[in-house]
């Protein structure tokens, strides 16, 4: 038996007036349509469907069995097309999807909130999806919206549909046990690390971009990448982890302090890890000027695109770091 054609939106409203009122000549007038034409709507949906609705006398009309059943089925296809029309109406935006990366990082937390502050009309949600390589996917397939990172660390293919603005700079520290022996020293030369194995992600498909940094950071300096693990996930697991392994751990300076650790900024060169604003090329949205404008703010207020006299990046982020909004 062939399967009918999804039934016109305007046709199925047709059929549920004339179901509710059980009346054609009302039905037409709430419908402000001529009775005639709201007949011949009716039979044309008959006609699709294969199936009689109503039996009709001269002195009523009642919904037969296919009627019956059709009668919630259209309802649901009318609220679902109501809501669709309701969203996507002059005014009403969807909500703009963030990607923070994780909620212990400072940086995109502190530009949404200033966006937020620039349009309180708009609706930017928070997601946490850990790391750019991971969002990327995300932002091209339209189930992400923007998110931060380090721009450069990402492969070409994913880069070709995605824009960015450069946000910062982000000083870059080590987390160690509290009783390492580089956890007395207020700043740690990354060439005290010669000889340690240190933790920077190695493994995690999401974080490939952070993984590429150390890995250009530590080459020539005697460090030792980390082999991949299983991410640690939570404060407590992470501290357990720590303790166990003792495996000092790649961050940033604003990383959150974690139960039995303690973060040093590393020194000589100050390493950075850059950060940029990302989204998808020709997204269109009013709450995406509003995140690039209080981007470009904070970044000139907090002075976060000044690079310090002995600050390092990888050769490839130059290009990307040196382009502004």
């Amino acid at each position: 038996m062939p399967v009918p054609a999804p039934a016109d939106p305007r046709l199925l409203r047709s059929f549920v007036a004339v179901a509710e009122e059980l009346h054609f000549t009302r039905a037409a007038a709430r419908l402000y349509v001529a009775q005639q034409a709201l007949s011949r709507d009716v039979r044309r949906l008959e006609r699709e469907l294969g199936a009689e609705l109503f039996v009709r006398t001269t002195r009523q009309v009642t919904l037969t069995a296919d009627g019956e059943r059709l009668l919630p089925l259209a309802r649901r296809v009318l609220a679902a097309q109501d809501d669709l029309l309701a969203a996507f109406a002059p005014g009403q935006a969807r909500p703009l999807l963030v990607d923070l990366n994780s909620p212990g990082l400072v940086t995109g937390r502190r530009v949404l909130h200033r966006a937020r502050e620039l349009a309180p009309d708009c609706e930017l949600m928070a997601r946490y999806e850990s790391g750019l390589t991971g969002a990327a996917a995300d932002l091209l397939a339209g189930r992400l919206d923007v998110s931060f990172g380090r721009f450069a660390g990402l492969d070409p293919a994913l880069r070709s549909g995605l824009e960015q603005q450069p946000v910062r700079y982000e000083p870059m520290a080590v987390v160690l046990p509290d009783d390492h022996p580089l956890a007395a020293l207020p700043r740690v030369p990354v060439g005290a690390l010669a000889g340690e194995t240190v933790y920077a992600g190695a493994g995690n498909p999401r974080t490939r971009e952070w993984t590429d940094l150390a890995r250009q950071l530590f080459e020539g300096r005697g460090i030792r990448l980390a082999p991949p693990v299983p991410m640690a996930v939570g404060d407590e697991e992470f501290g357990r982890i720590m303790a166990k392994t003792r495996t000092p751990v790649l961050a940033v300076l604003d990383f959150p302090p974690m139960p039995g650790t303690v973060r040093r900024p590393l020194v000589g060169p100050v390493p950075l890890s850059p950060v940029s604003l990302v989204w998808r090329r020709g997204l269109a949205h009013p709450a995406l000027a509003a995140l690039r404008r209080a981007g470009a703010e904070m970044a000139r207020a907090g002075g976060w695109l000044r690079r310090p006299g002995d600050g390092w990046i990888p050769a490839a982020d130059e290009d990307v770091m040196n382009a502004r909004p």
